[in-house]
């Protein structure tokens, strides 16, 4: 296998988690309908809300069209994800995202069928150019029409029959991965294509460390009340949707757990292997728990340990140069050492469930979460400095 460096565009990325939690899903359904397995509402429709949450944030592409990326673009888009963190961890938390997604299914593919018929730089001029461009507006279209479908199979909850929500879930899925690679092949052929916004607003890593932290402030908050049983708690969905983050930031930059690695054909493989596993967990309760729970608990300690042997060894260098370090500078040494040091704790926590009780450990990762918010901060500001000096 080819360890060669792997041109894989961000849109492309998040289009194919998004398929990949439907074609499973759709999958996972038969055996829903069969009696094998049982199906956790609100992990597939919490997962769907961080997809779109991510697409907002990082491509400004909401439900409703392309938006300019703004500070309060972004604001939504974290609210959505912590809307859809929160439907995966609490079952009783149903009412709300489930109205999110039916808004973001139903009106938003309305509003870009809709776009994408009306525009003159859409469907009229993609048919004009012929080829690829005919299949991206086959694939959008059909994309965009399940997308109301589903809205409406939402709405109608119960009342439809599992095999015929299983079909159109699955057949969206797949309809989804073909948007992916005739997107993939477009950007291939005519690089230009491709809209970067990345000045406009938080990089892709920078989103990634975004999306960690409000799922780690969430995961804490409501880890208080869980502990002293005034609510339900999904740990599958929980690990489930730690390992889709592990699988986007793997696909979208080469980030994994443990440090950053070249996007070659081993590390795509692996991601899209985390997204799947990630996704069944979600989705199907109990399954994957255990092994997931490990392997979660093992990448946090071995992620941290090495990221701070890497601090260390930097601030070595740099005391040895003999030359004053900037503040800001300093601040990020002390920002990166905490929130390694807390890393660490989370997954030897999951290795040792009770150790500590649970309220505390809810804290911790509240804590933790705001240190990595606030670790944010600094390094946007440090890029902005960057780019002033440049």
């Amino acid at each position: 296998m080819s360890f060669k460096k792997i041109e894989l565009p961000l849109e492309v990325v998040i289009l194919l988690i998004a398929g990949m939690a439907l074609v499973i899903t759709g999958l996972l359904l038969h055996a829903v309908w069969s009696g094998t397995v049982q199906f956790y509402e609100n992990g597939f429709h919490g997962l769907l809300l961080v997809i779109f949450a991510l697409q907002t944030m990082m491509m400004g592409k909401t439900p409703f069209g392309d938006m300019p990326r703004s500070p309060v673009l972004t604001a939504v888009g974290a609210f959505i994800a912590a809307t859809g963190i929160a439907a995966c961890f609490i079952p009783v938390f149903d009412r709300f995202p489930r109205l999110l997604l039916i808004i973001c299914f139903g009106p938003g593919g309305l509003a870009l069928l809709l776009q994408m018929l009306l525009a003159s730089d859409k469907a009229r001029t993609w048919i004009r150019y012929g080829g690829v461009f005919r299949h991206l507006t086959i694939a959008c279209t059909s994309v965009y029409c399940l997308s109301i479908l589903l809205s409406v199979l939402l709405s109608m909850d119960a009342r439809i029959p599992v095999p015929a929500v299983a079909a159109v879930v699955f057949v969206d899925g797949i309809m989804v991965f073909y948007l992916a690679g005739v997107l993939r092949k477009i950007y291939r052929t005519y690089p230009g294509s491709e809209k970067s916004q990345e000045n406009a607003g938080l990089s892709a890593n920078e989103t990634m460390i975004l999306l960690t932290g409000i799922f780690m402030i969430v995961l804490g908050l409501m880890l208080i009340p869980v502990s002293l049983g005034l609510l339900p708690f999904s740990a599958s969905a929980q690990v489930g949707l730690l390992m889709v983050i592990f699988a986007v930031q793997m696909l979208a930059a080469g980030s994994t757990p443990v440090g950053p690695f070249a996007r070659s054909w081993p590390l795509i493989l692996s991601g899209l292997v985390f997204a799947g596993l990630g996704i069944i967990s979600c989705v199907i309760p109990g399954i994957l728990v255990k092994p997931l729970t490990i392997l979660v608990g093992i990448l946090n300690v071995l992620g941290g340990v090495i990221a701070l042997a890497g601090i260390c060894l930097s601030r070595r260098k740099e005391a040895g140069s003999g030359r004053p370090s900037h503040p800001l500078l300093a601040r990020l040494f002390m920002l990166q050492l905490t929130t390694n040091i807390l890393t660490v704790m989370f997954g030897v926590s999951m290795f040792i469930p009770g150790l500590v009780h649970g309220s505390i450990v809810g804290m911790i990762l509240a804590a933790n979460g705001g240190a990595i918010l606030y670790l944010l901060r600094t390094l946007v500001l440090l890029g902005r400095m960057q780019t002033a000096a440049a």
